[in-house]
């Protein structure tokens, strides 16, 4: 076999796409293989400008570099490295592809040969590969995401833990003692006469357990909030009468002189969850009471009209300093002028919590030693919400 038998056996036999162009860009030669991937016969493809094979929106910038690159001692080289090149079919399909460069020179002039790899399928796995790593990365973002909520969480309810142990350890020791000598006390009472002594210190053992139960409960419904577990079961109430049966249970709570002042007006029914609107009515109250100089009185307001309810509690007690007000539902948090009086610091927390959870915006008015008032507006729901 001579050495053009071999040499055209090897062109045409090529697993990879040749193609020979002259110094003005027409195609000379082309293998077997090239023809294929281009689908020209060829008859179709001899002769034409090598820019037959490239996107109509590349042509001009080849044409350039094709001059350029006659014109710069050409070497054998990738075209295009480090982009993503393509070449279009006959019927006008592209495809992307990898080409290489070279040349040689005769009698007849220099001579480039382009060595052209069909990589759809390389590219296609390359995509699949890149669709893949995103979608993995945004589970491994989510998951972290995930975990680290789960770990603040975590971290928030050891916190809670941590305070309440703290608080439970002082809040519970005052009824605790109160408790403990009532009931040591009252062992020492034997005679009839004896009974009003008794009746008093039955009734500090009374009040001191409703505290511990007050503290506990507080306890528990944060945990609620924090771990979602609250759920909102909205029935229609009569406004007016659902309050008014509220502050009479408070009655019995009220320090000496004070008095606790209803009104209502507009319409009586509304929609609301019963639990938790019994939660801030009572809460609300209890501090006003809590916080409210002996001989005061407490005013409550109702209102409901045009399609929301307004609940007001108003007292004329300690209030609530600038500084302090902006900390005012944050949970455990005290204010530095009620340090004396018991409690846990939980309670605004949670009815702005309970608040929050039937669509109700909570605002406020206090001045230090002037009093406070908070109102809280709950838009209408209906039955099935």
């Amino acid at each position: 076999m001579s050495k053009r038998q071999e040499f055209e056996a090897l062109f045409n036999n090529a697993a990879i796409g040749i193609i020979t162009v002259n110094r003005a860009g027409d195609i000379i030669l082309v293998n077997e293989f090239a023809l294929k991937q281009f689908d020209y016969l060829h008859d179709e493809i001899i002769g034409k400008k090598i820019e037959v094979l490239i996107p109509s929106r590349y042509k001009t910038r080849h044409e350039k570099h094709r001059t350029e690159y006659y014109g710069d001692s050409p070497h054998s080289r990738p075209m295009g490295s480090g982009m993503d090149l393509f070449a279009v079919k006959k019927d006008g399909r592209e495809f992307p592809v990898e080409v290489s460069l070279s040349t040689y020179k005769t009698d007849e002039g220099m001579f480039a040969i382009a060595f052209v790899s069909d990589i759809s399928i390389r590219k296609q796995s390359e995509n699949e590969l890149v669709k893949l790593n995103a979608e993995l990365e945004q589970k491994v973002t989510e998951r972290t995401q995930s975990l680290s909520e789960a770990l603040e969480k975590e971290k928030e309810l050891n916190e809670l833990k941590s305070r309440f142990v703290s608080m439970a350890s002082h809040e519970f020791r005052t009824p605790l003692s109160t408790i403990l000598s009532s009931a040591y006390l009252l062992a020492k009472y034997h005679q009839t006469e004896d009974q009003p002594k008794r009746d008093r210190h039955i009734q500090r053992i009374v009040s001191s357990v409703n505290t511990l139960n007050d503290i506990l409960n507080d306890f528990l419904s944060v945990g609620k909030i924090e771990e979602g577990k609250i759920q909102v079961r909205y029935s229609e109430l009569d406004t007016e009468q659902f309050i008014a049966a509220i502050i009479a249970e408070l009655q019995t709570i009220i320090r000496p002189g004070q008095e606790i002042n209803y009104s209502h007006q507009g319409e009586k029914h509304f929609i609301l969850d019963a639990t938790l609107l019994k939660h801030i009515v009572m809460n609300l109250v209890s501090n006003a009471i809590k916080f409210s100089p002996e001989n005061t009185a407490i005013e409550v307001t109702t209102t409901c009209m045009k399609h929301q309810m307004s609940l007001s509690v108003k007292d004329r007690g300690v209030g609530i300093s600038k500084e302090d007000q902006q900390h005012l539902f944050e949970r455990f948090f005290r204010g530095e002028n009620v340090t004396n009086i018991q409690g846990t610091g939980l309670g605004l927390h949670i009815v702005a919590k309970y608040a929050e959870l039937m669509n109700g915006i909570i605002e406020y008015n206090s001045e230090l030693d002037n009093g406070t008032e908070f109102i809280i507006t709950f838009k209408e729901k209906t039955e099935q919400e």
